[in-house]
């Protein structure tokens, strides 16, 4: 399955929230929606979900039209949207049979997620409870339980301790496994780089920059080195301002142009005991520092 969004645009009054946003993810991989608040996403996630339709542009499964009746979709919002005096199975068995399940279906279903998320112990107690994190793990069941063919997380390890977020991880990566289209939303930068092939930063209602992450890594200029070395100080002092000791413990090198690297590798080498020297390559917090930039708060 390939789902595709072409040239979304949403205004809401004068202010328009959404220009020109397209980008696509297929099954059996995770697409990292990314933005600052207030940049969009929570606007394009609605309108792929139906809530309410964009002003143009197209949403497509397999280049058709998406049938919503044929298309599942699950999603775990990022504010929790259950009911905290109900008891937990009957709101589950309420949200799958909104969903088109049948009562059996839907119970049986139920029964498998609260089992593979350790929660099978609460099915009779009332949701306000269970812990944040645990309240997480139920709200995850409503978006998994009736098998849609698109998973929409928005920020799904927060409130979670690290247990039950290695729980969550291996969940996401069965999911995808099983051919699923996975989309995230996520401020947690380190769980979009584990999951995510793909990714699109949002700013100010644009994409302003989409891609193979590897790719966009790679892409960047590489004219900074990382060295590790117990000679560190001299090296500083041998360099001056182009060298500065980095958070990590390393030295970071920055060269006048790509082509110095080499050069600068080898008189390094030649000169000190190092440790390691690698080409700096960001991370996807520094690529989303660059892209997501500074914008005003709007409604997203």
């Amino acid at each position: 399955m390939k789902l595709e969004l072409q040239g979304i645009r949403k205004s809401f009054g004068s202010k328009q929230v959404l220009n020109d946003i397209s980008f696509s993810a297929e099954s059996g991989k995770a697409f990292g929606l990314l933005g600052r608040n207030g940049a969009g996403k929570t606007t394009t996630i609605r309108i792929l979900m139906d809530v309410f339709p964009a002003d143009q542009g197209k949403i497509l499964v397999d280049g058709a039209p998406i049938d919503y009746r044929e298309t599942g979709i699950g999603y775990l919002p990022e504010e929790r949207g259950l009911y905290p005096k109900k008891k937990i199975f009957d709101q589950l068995l309420y949200f799958s049979l909104l969903k088109g399940m049948n009562r059996r279906d839907a119970a049986k279903s139920i029964d498998h997620w609260l089992k593979r998320l350790e929660m099978s112990q609460y099915s009779d107690k009332r949701l306000d409870t269970l812990s944040k994190g645990n309240q997480q793990k139920i709200q995850l069941i409503t978006a998994l339980a009736h098998d849609p063919q698109i998973v929409v997380l928005d920020e799904p390890f927060s409130g979670l301790d690290p247990v039950n977020a290695m729980l969550l991880e291996e969940v996401v990566k069965e999911e995808i496994a099983k051919g699923k289209i996975v989309l995230f939303s996520s401020h947690q930068m380190s769980y979009i780089e584990e999951f995510c092939d793909d990714i699109a930063i949002l700013n100010q209602g644009s994409i302003a920059i989409q891609g193979n992450l590897r790719t966009i890594k790679h892409n960047y200029t590489r004219d900074k080195l990382i060295v590790r070395s117990e000679a560190s100080d001299a090296i500083l002092s041998d360099l001056g301002c182009c060298c500065q000791r980095t958070d990590e413990g390393t030295l970071k090198i920055r060269l006048a142009s790509p082509e110095e690297k080499q050069g600068m590798m080898r008189r390094l080498t030649e000169t000190y005991d190092i440790d390691e020297i690698r080409v700096f390559e960001p991370s996807l917090n520094d690529i989303f520092v660059e892209y997501a930039g500074e914008q005003e708060e709007k409604t997203s």
